[in-house]
């Protein structure tokens, strides 16, 4: 038996957003102080939910290839790290990540349908997400059609996902909203209502290439939507705040956030992930402070 295509007519109509009881209620989480072993587990666990990220018009086979390095290998002087959950890559590059990859479980990501832009035609996009498929990819990052989603024409946007979704299969589909060219919270809650009932696996804030990007207020307007899908169905998608969090400090409140509005079960790389280039130099900062009682100098991390 097929499974039955998603219809936009099914989106259900979003709820307005209370911007100003979203940034009260984000500002609790500021608030919160996480310390000792608790401490170490939240850096244990940020490290295992990042996705390593290059995505430059001057990545090199090299680059990708130090970055795979430092993917599975977070600092050699302490066994018990984590790796992180991916790289994330340009579907060009998906060959090099994946030989450099081949022994480890760490997943290889790739952006598709003309990121960062995502202004070309269909044909190219389902081209582009076909070759990183083909090429080795276990995820991909797909990017919406802003400007169609901007001039109302909600029902492309969702027909487009739901496309890309379909040539992903198996494979678990991450939908990029680009939030700071939304303008405000309620685009944003409305395009996670079409990707999520499209069929995106996970929902992104942002592409890293504008600000600003994976800001707590729209990551909580996200999460609302996750949840109330959740209410409804019964079915979990994860989320991918990407861009701007750099400081192991924010990605734990980002935890903290996510604990209390979806509960226990999206405490993992399953459900959750940072897309991020630099985050993992700062947490290992951080955990090497709280288990040796001392900071380690930047030096001592190599560059994402």
């Amino acid at each position: 038996m097929t499974a039955q295509k998603p219809l936009f007519s099914q989106v259900p109509i979003s709820p307005c957003v209370d911007k100003v009881g979203v940034e009260e209620r984000v500002a609790r989480f500021q608030t919160r102080s996480i310390k000792g072993a608790s401490k170490l587990q939240g850096l244990s666990m940020v490290l295992s939910m990042i996705d390593l990220t290059t995505l430059e018009g001057k990545d090199t086979p090299n680059k990708v290839k130090q970055m795979c390095y430092k993917a599975a290998h977070l600092h050699d002087a302490y066994a018990g790290l984590p790796t992180v959950a991916a790289v994330c890559v340009y579907p060009s590059m998906v060959p090099i990540a994946k030989e450099a990859l081949k022994d480890s479980t760490i997943k290889i990501a790739s952006v598709s349908t003309a990121f960062p832009s995502g202004q070309a035609p269909f044909d190219v996009k389902k081209m582009d997400t076909k070759f990183a498929i083909e090429a080795g990819a276990d995820e991909i990052d797909m990017v919406i059609s802003r400007g169609k989603f901007l001039a109302g024409e909600h029902a492309f946007v969702f027909d487009e996902i739901a496309a890309i979704k379909e040539i992903c299969g198996t494979k678990r589909l991450k939908v990029i909203l680009e939030t700071g060219e939304l303008a405000t919270l309620d685009q944003v809650r409305h395009a996670s209502d079409i990707a999520i009932h499209a069929g995106a696996d996970f929902i992104k804030t942002s592409t890293g290439k504008i600000q600003p990007a994976a800001t707590m207020q729209v990551t909580y307007t996200m999460l609302m939507a996750i949840r109330d899908h959740f209410d409804r169905t019964g079915k979990m998608v994860g989320m991918k705040p990407a861009g701007g969090i750099s400081t192991s400090k924010l990605a734990l409140h980002n935890l903290v956030m996510v604990n209390e509005i979806l509960g226990e079960a999206w405490l993992s790389n399953e459900w959750f992930r940072f897309g991020a280039s630099s985050l993992a130099n700062d947490v290992l900062m951080q955990y090497m402070k709280q288990v040796t009682g001392k900071y380690q100098s930047a030096d001592y991390f190599t560059l994402d």
